[in-house]
């Protein structure tokens, strides 16, 4: 036997081979003898390829990143899908405690701050300054003061 790499259709270019494959199906076609899909067929066939292309995850990431890019581009869509998000979120009282909570505890570690809310606090209650209570006239009489000097008979 000789050389067979130069011989048969597998040994063709591939354009050469989707040539002749091409003469082949429109004369199936014209002659009656292709199949024609009916519509379940072609969904179970199309639903077939899309399981065997969605088990590569890295082709599946680059297919959302691309969609991803392209919504995103589009800001009015995106302040939409905020708003909604938002709505939805904050009808879940449980979940907006729970935030309102978390916020609460990172910003009570935080002394400096939880001083300055305690000075303004003091001073939007009194109207002045906070600071220690100072006694003057028309403040309550200390115990003793007002007494006549003497003993009562």
């Amino acid at each position: 036997m000789g050389n067979t790499s130069n011989r048969g259709f597998a040994s063709m270019d591939e354009k050469k081979q989707r040539g002749i494959a091409s003469e082949g199906g429109k004369a199936a076609h014209e002659s009656g003898h292709a199949h024609e899909f009916s519509s379940d067929e072609a969904r179970q066939a199309g639903r077939k390829g899309g399981e065997a292309v969605s088990r590569n995850r890295d082709h599946m990431a680059e297919i959302g990143r691309k969609g991803g890019e392209a919504v995103s581009q589009d800001r009015g869509h995106m302040a939409e899908i905020g708003r909604e998000g938002g709505e939805k979120v904050s009808q879940d009282r449980s979940h907006m405690a729970d935030i309102g909570r978390e916020g609460g505890e990172k910003v009570s570690q935080d002394r400096s701050h939880m001083a300055d809310i305690g000075r303004e606090g003091g001073s939007s209650r009194s109207g002045t300054p906070a600071g220690p209570a100072k006694r003057g006239a028309g403040s309550t009489p200390q115990r003793g003061a007002g007494r006549q000097g003497g003993m009562n008979t």
